[in-house]
């Protein structure tokens, strides 16, 4: 699934420029030797153990502590069920997502 995702970012590069990713370190970003990264992008790996780099880690936090935690669930379906919910849930919040994932020492003021 990397590597069709890798193959549709890099048909979606201007022509002539190049594209950074940064990846965390989910399996499928460290498998390089079995990657097909197109030429026009770079892969940039984050350090281990560093969410503050990595914004979604937080969301990922926020959806456990909010609407997922301290709960049983009857069945498979009913986790699906729940994690589904919630995701709806959090993206009808967009500003919630930015402040989430907005980190004060990245952003540039004028």
């Amino acid at each position: 699934m990397m590597n069709l995702r890798l193959a549709e970012i890099g048909k979606a590069v201007a022509e002539g420029a190049h594209a950074v990713l940064t990846v965390g370190g989910a399996g499928w970003h460290q498998t390089e030797n079995k990657l097909h990264v197109p030429d026009n992008i770079t892969l940039l790996h984050l350090p281990p153990y560093s969410p503050e780099l990595n914004p979604v880690e937080n969301v990922w936090a926020y959806l456990r502590s909010n609407k997922l935690s301290n709960r049983v669930f009857d069945s498979y379906g009913a986790i699906v069920d729940a994690c589904c919910d919630t995701w709806n849930w959090l993206a009808d919040q967009p500003k919630q997502i930015a402040s989430i994932g907005t980190r004060k020492w990245a952003c540039v003021t004028q």
